[in-house]
């Protein structure tokens, strides 16, 4: 999201979707319509990002509504979504941007649930089509991330049915998911998943700088870092928040603050860092100034 942009007196948003009634009552037709107008504003909103030294932003998973209940190429005037999805990746590729996808918290590739695992991966598979149908390169740089989100009792367990997920996913999927750590310190750190994950079945790791102090395994935050970026083959992503309870607010531990007051150095150099704030680019021109 860009709040500047939806601010505007005619905003610019990608993000527009409908609720199940009305998908029920108007269909693949209006979904339609919808992702011919995200695809449209998403140009603009890159073209803006780019104009303000933006060169890494996280698009909606709205882009397409309700994809999951048809494909792409189904859609009416298919032609022209792929045109307009085209232009866009046309952009990054001119201007050396990066876009990545974050799916939503129901999306877990290691559920007990078969049918959530089902839909998990249909929500991974989907998001791949959409960077396709940008043009975009089938990589981790243009990423799909997810958490594990959970043990369900048993660790070794719950690694293997996310393994075995992985392995489910078309080439195009595979190659672009990545895996994050998780905010509670009895769930999935940076070293688990490097060690259950990325060193089994080759997803890389975005290390998540907040989440990191909840999930440490004993590593500072560099060394965690570090850890990560040995399972990724390109410039890793990271993200990077601080507490809003450092800000002063009356906040969960986990919860991120409007804005941040400085980015590592150390990990600038290393990453391209995705800043997550409440601000969003407000936040980041901010941390400029």
């Amino acid at each position: 999201m860009n709040r500047t942009l939806r601010d505007r007196e005619e905003p610019l948003r990608c993000n527009r979707g409908m609720q199940k009634a009305t998908f029920e009552e108007r269909g693949p037709a209006y979904a339609a319509t919808l992702a011919r107008k995200n695809f449209r504003d998403l140009r603009s909103i890159l073209e803006w990002n780019h104009e303000h030294g933006i060169d890494f932003y996280r698009v909606t998973s709205t882009l397409v509504p309700w994809n999951s209940q048809f494909e792409l190429a189904d859609l009416d005037a298919y032609d022209k979504l792929r045109r307009l999805a085209e232009h866009c990746g046309e952009y990054v590729r001119e201007h050396g941007m990066r876009l990545t996808f974050h799916p939503d918290y129901w999306c877990r590739l290691a559920s007990t649930s078969r049918d959530t695992v089902e839909r998990s991966l249909r929500a991974v598979e989907y998001h791949a089509d959409w960077l396709d149908l940008m043009g975009l390169d089938r990589s981790p740089y243009f990423g799909i991330n997810v958490h594990i989100g959970a043990t369900y009792g048993d660790r070794a367990a719950t690694a293997e049915r996310f393994r075995e997920a992985v392995r489910e996913l078309s080439p195009g999927a595979r190659a672009r998911l990545t895996v994050e750590n998780d905010d509670e310190e009895g769930l999935w750190g940076v070293p688990d998943l490097v060690e259950q994950v990325s060193e089994r079945v080759g997803v890389p790791v975005v290390f998540d700088y907040h989440h990191h102090s909840f999930s440490d395994r004993g590593l500072t935050y560099r060394e965690g870092f570090e850890r990560a970026a040995t399972s990724w083959d390109c410039r890793p992503a990271v993200h990077y928040s601080e507490p809003a309870r450092l800000h002063g607010a009356d906040a969960k531990p986990q919860a991120h603050a409007e804005y941040v007051a400085r980015v590592p150095d150390w990990l600038r150099d290393r990453a391209d860092v995705m800043v997550e704030a409440g601000g969003k680019e407000r936040a980041l021109r901010r941390l400029r100034e």
